[in-house]
């Protein structure tokens, strides 16, 4: 589906299963050596232009889900204070899907993140995909 969507772009990551993106693969002088990604968008000259983080999610409520969306807003906070100090205008992307995530109290918990920096951070499921990721997002400074 991205590939064909935006073939001018590169996605790294595992397909399915596999090693995560480790940030200091992508970023040299990244300063969290454990900090794990699901898939970096780069652009043809190699600039770095999302990282992202995929999940499944079923049916999660309680405790997790405020677990899972907690860690997402430090992610979220880490990767763009190492951006904007680095003066990059690298976006992150939380893609969710399953049928937990469009519960009403998760989709609100989830979308929370984007007003961190809505002009950096995009949520979405795999529907939403044409929707809400743009080359002009993606492009965007």
């Amino acid at each position: 589906m991205f590939e064909n969507t935006f073939p001018h772009l590169k996605i790294d990551g595992p397909i399915r299963a596999g090693s995560d993106v480790q940030l200091q693969s992508v970023f040299d002088d990244y300063p969290n050596p454990t900090r794990p990604v699901d898939f970096v968008i780069k652009n043809d000259a190699g600039d770095v232009l999302a990282i992202g983080l995929a999940r499944y999610d079923g049916d999660r409520g309680g405790a997790q889900e405020d677990d899972r969306t907690g860690g997402y807003s430090n992610c979220a906070k880490e990767i763009l204070g190492y951006t904007k100090k680095h003066h990059l205008s690298t976006k992150v992307i939380f893609v969710n899907d399953g049928p937990g995530l469009l519960l009403g109290s998760m989709w609100d918990d989830y979308s929370k993140l984007e007003k961190i920096d809505s002009e950096h951070i995009l949520v979405m499921t795999l529907r939403m995909f044409r929707e809400r990721l743009t080359s002009e997002w993606l492009n965007s400074k």
